[in-house]
């Protein structure tokens, strides 16, 4: 970002020179003062919600190439590791640099979306309420889109320089990346959100904009990232009670507000004509016949669809057979939290052979099992790219059906308008179940984790063959404790982590949450030795404690500052 600023500087430094020569203000040109009216900050307003689209074809603000293909769940895919090899150094971390220039420009992309909310909050700021009724709502609104860009950015790099709407543009390069600790950096965070919840109505017209509600959503799943304290190696080493609590309170708000609940089938979260429903508390929005060429739809995920003759690229985030194995479920309908890898679920036969949770189907596509919900429209095997490195599945929860109205190509690639959800009502219920276990509360968690499994349990009704039969054979159980478990605080918790892996599966989360509980080493080690025997490609992928939790900052980005930015640890 800094070398665009530079630019501008520069712009700037030339039309000042400009003027000492003409003494007339040049026509079609207006001061920066000039656009401070309620009309042109609306504008500015709305700018800083398109950030949350402008992503490219590498920088998706799901987050999927770094939350769901570094954790197990999906493989890069594609048609060989040297295809988009920078995810690949995503993947298998040992050949992942400070060089990687998507690490760039994912960086770039979050700053330029804080500098649109910086100018505009800086542009509201100066006009007065009885000239813009809607200040402080707009400014709770700005405030929520700057907490959510730099939480990114957190989970992301851990240290990050942190730039407000009150720091000039000169004094950009004069701030470190390190001059806040972590807890700090949490804490500004946390600000913009608690603004937003003070500031925000609890509803609003249009679905795109946050409410009060959806600020103390964000606000939540903030205090529980701060509330796992963690060393100079990202070792956890304690978790803040005050802060769970603090989480609990939170979500109770939000889930008391009848304006939230689960969806009715699982599938409603991952089609268009069912967005912004109940369960959606805040979603990218995206559009098309808007007047533009192809619309504004979701490029974040344009390069995962298969290779058949209705989409025909590009075949990325692939889920990994761990993760379709993850879906197996025992003679109770509960998960297996050990054994599932025992075999592996490849064939059609296979999901009908044993029994499954219907997430599966929401979320995986099957050769041999109808594809986003259209019984006629088959998955095929030949509908992958390279079956011989990385399997032949396909991701289903990013695309649309192709004769969805959703659906838009943008030839060679394509995506959707369906909207992406960054958090769900179902995201609030395992944060507080997860608040609650920490606090050694599990039967208070007990109903909140089945209730997402109940909901799981009823979401067949998409999931047919042409002639009416389920695509798998389906069994949910809720957790019963003294019948069909012994529900103690340690058990409670590997429920709780199976359970969000099975729910967001493939939504980018998966990645954030082994770091945040501490495990992300022994987990994704463990499962490197045992998916290599599947896919030879992971023999020499490695997880190092203390470095591969977050991205090293980008190299252009240290040269940018002038060495003032500080490289993480290990790289």
């Amino acid at each position: 970002m800094k070398k665009y600023l530079l630019y501008i500087a520069c712009l700037l430094g030339t039309l000042v020179s400009c003027k000492k020569s003409l003494n007339e203000q040049p026509q079609g040109v207006l001061a920066s003062d000039q656009l401070n009216t309620p009309v042109n900050v609306e504008k500015m307003v709305v700018a800083a919600y398109s950030s949350l689209g402008n992503e490219n074809l590498h920088t998706s603000n799901s987050l999927w190439p770094w939350g769901s293909m570094r954790s197990g769940d999906a493989y890069k895919g594609g048609d060989g590791v040297g295809d988009n090899s920078e995810w690949n150094d995503y993947e298998t971390f040992v050949t992942n640099q400070n060089t990687n220039s998507l690490t760039d420009q994912m960086w770039a992309q979050i700053y330029n979306g804080i500098a649109r909310v910086n100018n505009a909050l800086l542009r509201v700021n100066t006009i007065a309420p009885a000239d813009y009724p809607l200040k402080t709502a707009r400014q709770g609104e700005m405030r929520f889109l700057r907490g959510n860009y730099y939480f990114m950015a957190k989970i992301l790099w851990n240290r990050v320089p942190f730039i407000d709407e009150n720091v000039p543009t000169t004094d950009y390069i004069k701030i470190s990346n390190v001059a806040l600790t972590s807890d700090q950096l949490w804490d500004k965070i946390a600000a913009d959100f608690r603004f937003a919840v003070n500031t925000l109505p609890a509803t609003q017209t249009d679905k795109g904009r946050p409410t009060k509600y959806t600020a103390q959503a964000y606000l939540a799943k903030t205090l529980l990232y701060q509330a796992y304290k963690q060393d100079d190696n990202h070792s956890v080493t304690g978790i803040d009670q005050a802060k769970l609590n603090q989480v609990i309170t939170l979500c109770d708000s939000v889930i008391n507000f009848s304006g939230y609940a689960l969806a009715a089938d699982f599938a409603n979260n991952f089609l268009a004509a069912t967005e912004n429903g109940p369960e959606s508390v805040f979603a990218i929005q995206y559009s098309k016949n808007d007047g533009t060429q192809f619309g504004r739809i979701d490029m974040g995920h344009s390069l995962t669809y298969p290779m058949n003759p209705e989409y025909g690229c590009c075949w990325q985030h692939i889920p990994s057979q761990d993760l379709v194995n993850n879906f197996k479920t025992d003679n109770n309908g509960l998960p297996m939290f050990t054994g599932y890898n025992n075999t592996d679920a490849t064939k059609v036969s296979d999901f009908l052979n044993q029994t499954f949770d219907p997430r599966l189907d929401h979320t995986v596509g099957i050769p041999g099992h109808p594809f986003k919900y259209v019984p006629t429209f088959v998955y095929q095997t030949s509908w992958a790219r390279a079956p011989a490195i990385y399997g032949f599945f396909t991701s289903m929860k990013d695309d649309a059906a192709a004769n969805d109205p959703s659906f838009q190509k943008i030839p060679p690639f394509m995506s959707s308008s369906k909207n992406w959800e960054l958090i769900r009502f179902a995201d609030v219920l395992l944060w507080k179940a997860e608040a609650l276990i920490e606090l050694n509360r599990p039967l208070e968690a007990l109903p909140l984790i089945n209730m997402v499994r109940q909901r799981a349990a009823n979401s067949t009704a998409r999931l047919k063959q042409a002639d009416g039969s389920f695509i798998s054979n389906y069994k949910v159980g809720v957790y019963q404790p003294g019948v069909n478990c012994v529900w103690t605080q340690d058990y409670a918790r590997q429920a709780m982590h199976k359970e969000r892996r099975l729910e967001f599966a493939m939504e980018g989360n998966r990645f954030f949450d082994l770091v945040r509980w501490g495990i992300a080493d022994t987990y994704l080690n463990s499962y490197f030795t045992s998916e290599s025997t599947k896919r030879t490609y992971l023999k020499t992928a490695k997880f190092t404690k203390g470095r591969d939790e977050y991205l090293p900052v980008p190299l252009n980005q240290i040269n940018y500052s002038k060495g003032l930015y500080k490289q993480n640890p290990g790289f």
